[in-house]
């Protein structure tokens, strides 16, 4: 997967979980950054840096294998796949995204 489709994976996502979330998060991915602002309404998602309290750092690859089921989240955490600088209790929330 590109940086283009994974944005618009998570575009998608947050459109339809619209508020479930109700916060701030950034992926980082092998070939950029994405940013998601849950907090309004629509959700904003671009590929800007910005300030949140957690980076959720993995490969397009294993984020598409979360996407299809093929890979659990919390199993890509504990097998070091997915990885999360900042606040784990806050990355903990995003799950209802997914």
């Amino acid at each position: 997967m590109t940086i283009d489709e994974v944005t618009s994976k998570i575009k998608s996502l947050a459109e339809t979980h619209a508020g479930r979330f109700q916060g701030t998060a950034n992926f980082q991915f092998e070939d950029g950054i994405i940013h998601l602002d849950d907090t309004v309404s629509p959700p904003v998602v671009s590929n800007e840096e910005k300030e949140a309290p957690f980076t959720i750092v993995m490969t397009a690859a294993d984020f598409a294998q979360i996407l299809s089921g093929d890979l659990n989240v919390m199993m890509a955490f504990m097998t070091g796949k997915l990885k999360i600088k900042g606040d784990k209790g806050a990355a903990m929330k995003l799950t209802s995204l997914f």
